[in-house]
């Protein structure tokens, strides 16, 4: 079975996990070499204000998921960076779900992979990955 499941309680709030997973994912499309992320992309990808993401970036780093430099770069933690990963596996495995058996739309199915990654218990998520990997779906 996979270890990359939610844990039975998710510890943050959906809006928590889902700037954890957009910095995280910021992380790979970002190959500027300075380190971190910018708050303004954040707030660009999730569709949110500055604000909005100074305010959560507060939060995540007194959770210790998060450090933020001087300069305003916003990097994981180790905690942070492995619950982002298992958001972001979360999501790409009810998506493929969706897309690949239930012949849900690209974006659709990336809409709702988005909502149901946030309350899905470690077990369910276990349970799909078996299902998926017993029907020989490749996780991307």
């Amino acid at each position: 079975m996979i270890t990359n499941a939610m844990p039975d309680s998710h510890a943050l709030t959906k809006a928590g996990e889902d700037y954890l997973e957009s910095i995280y994912r910021l992380g790979f499309d970002q190959a500027d070499g300075e380190g971190g992320v910018r708050p303004v992309d954040v707030a660009e990808r999730l569709g949110v204000s500055k604000a909005s993401v100074n305010k959560a970036v507060s939060v995540l780093k007194d959770q210790g998921m998060v450090d933020q430099s001087r300069y305003g770069r916003v990097t994981l933690t180790p905690e942070g960076e492995a619950y982002a990963m298992r958001v972001w596996h979360a999501h790409r495995t009810l998506r493929a779900f969706l897309e690949g058996d239930l012949g849900v739309a690209h974006e659709v199915a990336d809409e709702e992979a988005c909502l149901m990654e946030h309350v899905l218990s470690a077990d369910t998520m276990n349970r799909l990955t078996a299902y998926l990997d017993r029907q020989g779906v490749t996780i991307a």
